[in-house]
């Protein structure tokens, strides 16, 4: 029997060292693809957060948005603005649009840059 179990040895320990070899590589491998499968988790989970943090800026200014619907200032705000109510002995001024009152309005003249006069020129017409 310890013949048997020398002979086996003897065949199977130069690939023992393959085998540990092959082990390692194989545990070595795993562990980097855990690693990375982490650090994109991470990535997820900061990319989670900013998206979070953005709803929350969103949920803050619709809670304010609401809050301006809500009152009465905005109601008749809304009122004058949209459906051209106004108080009572109120009188409402509908303009046109800008092209119309470009249109409308009167020109003015452009002047023309020019220099001053020189002095001699200036001499010569007070004295002629």
């Amino acid at each position: 029997m310890e013949k048997l179990l020398t002979k086996i040895k003897s065949i199977i320990s130069p690939y023992v060292k393959y085998l540990f070899l092959g082990f390692f590589i194989l545990t070595a491998v795993s562990l980097a693809r855990n690693v990375s499968r982490i650090l994109k988790a991470k990535d997820r989970i900061k990319e989670a957060e900013e998206r979070v943090e953005k709803l929350k800026v969103q949920n803050e200014d619709l809670k304010k948005r609401l809050e301006t619907a809500g009152s009465g200032e905005y109601l008749e705000k809304q009122l004058r603005d949209n459906l051209g109510l106004a108080k009572e002995g109120e009188t409402i001024v509908v303009l046109p649009d800008e092209d119309t009152l470009r249109a409308l309005a009167p020109r003015a003249e452009q002047e023309q840059e020019t220099l001053p006069d020189p002095n001699w020129r200036k001499w010569l017409k007070l004295f002629f």
